[in-house]
């Protein structure tokens, strides 16, 4: 069995005082080898842990060469995480890797200290992080899925601890005595009120059908830019950090396009790999706004050794969405100014050859930060949603020029005759369906739908 010491830096984002962790993410045979590398993942894992201001002490990858069902590491492993645990005074350990409720509570057990697993921690950063009460509904339920397989044997109770979910809390904190059958009957109350908030978003849809503008959806690895991205384009004060899931609730602001056209512009909670299940399930009804949009645009990381991973990632979680086949999807290739030295050029001609080339989508090399070529795919999303207008056939007074600069400015005007002898004017143009309902309701001249 051999192992890798890794460190990190912290990039401020551990607060003062913060509780002591350590992080393990063990080299699973077969497993990890076939996706990122074993730095990559655990820098992630760091990253995850200082997402919720604990001070991470130590981290390392460890390579398994079998997998110990009582534990999933070995029993050396285990034993010098004890001593390394008791050393350094940590008072939670963290194995980035899917524990079992039977190997979380052995791990606890023999190293003497609170362990919790990928998924537990991902819950908790989405408890400490949900802000809406949608949000709070999600993760809870979320949770209370994921703790209901871990009421096992001396797991008679739930721990809650300030704004997280309970997976870090532990003995001598406020405790909630919980059995299955509470659980049970929370989730089926929990599901009722999601269902109530899908009903509301829908009659918000709905309202917006009315006076519709197409939508345009943001989707990403956590961390790619998404929300800096948001903030550039809509003139916002969204937050944005370098920091792992520093979005979680959808937020949505008109964005205007080079053509003057309006769309509105959502930007959604980051991917991640192996994000859990329960949770992707919850947070459906949020992103169903992205199952909404005309645009996807996914934002990656380009600076990122992981680029490729991350978007097999993000791709994954998305197929599972239902997204409508028409649906126009753009890379916006984000972070170039983080490049090394002579690395921009390769990266543009690569967007470059992808724009020109016949696969999609179409690549387009940005720098949120610093504003560089987002004209490049504001121009781009103004064309993709160019593709669901319709064309229609009107016919407008004469003296009426006020309808016809109307169409000339949110649509492109086809054709344009004038009757002399009945002073009519017939117009044949391109407009968004939404933008046709709003000239009938405006001005009141019915158009056709031309073939």
């Amino acid at each position: 069995m051999t192992e890798t010491r890794y460190r990190t830096e912290h990039r401020g984002w551990t607060a003062a005082g913060a509780r002591r962790a350590a992080v393990i993410y063990p080299e699973i045979p077969g497993v990890s080898q076939r996706r990122r590398s074993p730095e990559a993942r655990l820098e992630e894992a760091v990253g995850l842990a200082a997402a919720i201001e604990l001070d991470v002490v130590h981290a390392e990858a460890v390579r398994l060469s079998k997998i110990v069902p009582a534990t999933l590491l070995g029993g050396g492993v285990v034993e010098r995480l004890k001593g390394l645990c008791a050393a350094l005074e940590t008072e939670l350990l963290i194995v980035d890797a899917s524990l079992t409720p039977v190997q979380q509570r052995n791990l606890e057990r023999d190293i003497d200290t609170k362990v919790i697993d990928r998924t537990g921690l991902i819950l908790e950063i989405f408890g400490a992080r949900a802000r809406t009460h949608e949000g709070r509904l999600q993760v809870e339920l979320a949770a209370l899925t994921f703790q209901r397989s871990r009421l096992v044997r001396s797991w008679t109770h739930l721990e809650r601890q300030r704004g997280g979910l309970g997976f870090i809390g532990g003995p001598g904190e406020s405790q909630i005595e919980i059995d299955r059958r509470l659980i049970d009957e929370r989730i089926v109350r929990l599901k009722k009120e999601l269902e109530q908030v899908a009903r509301t978003r829908g009659l918000h849809r709905k309202a917006r059908e009315k006076v519709p503008y197409p939508v345009v959806s943001l989707v990403g690895y956590t961390n790619a830019g998404k929300s800096t991205l948001f903030n550039r384009l809509t003139d916002s004060t969204v937050m944005a950090k370098d920091m792992l899931f520093a979005t979680l609730d959808p937020t949505m602001r008109k964005l205007d396009l080079p053509s003057g056209r309006t769309a509105i512009l959502s930007d959604t909670v980051g991917f991640i790999s192996d994000l859990p299940t329960d949770l992707v399930a919850a947070f459906r009804a949020t992103l169903e706004e992205v199952r909404a949009a005309q645009v996807l645009i996914h934002v990656r990381d380009i600076s990122s050794s992981e680029a490729e991973v991350e978007k097999a990632d993000v791709e994954q979680v998305l197929s599972t969405l239902d997204i409508d086949p028409q649906t126009v999807m753009l890379e916006a290739w984000n972070k170039t100014d983080l490049l090394p030295e002579g690395a921009l050029e390769p990266v543009e001609a690569r967007a470059a050859a992808a724009r020109d080339g016949e696969d999609d989508p179409d690549a387009f090399a940005i720098s949120a930060a610093k504003g560089d070529g987002l004209a490049a795919l504001l121009s781009a999303i103004d064309t993709a949603l160019a593709r669901f207008r319709e064309t229609r056939r009107t016919e407008i007074p004469a003296e009426d020029g006020a309808a016809l600069a109307w169409l000339h400015r949110f649509g492109d005007v086809l054709e344009h005759e004038t009757d002399e002898a009945s002073g009519v004017q017939t117009v044949i143009a391109s407009l968004d369906p939404g933008d046709w309902d709003r000239y009938a309701q405006r001005f009141g001249y019915p158009a056709t739908v031309l073939e």
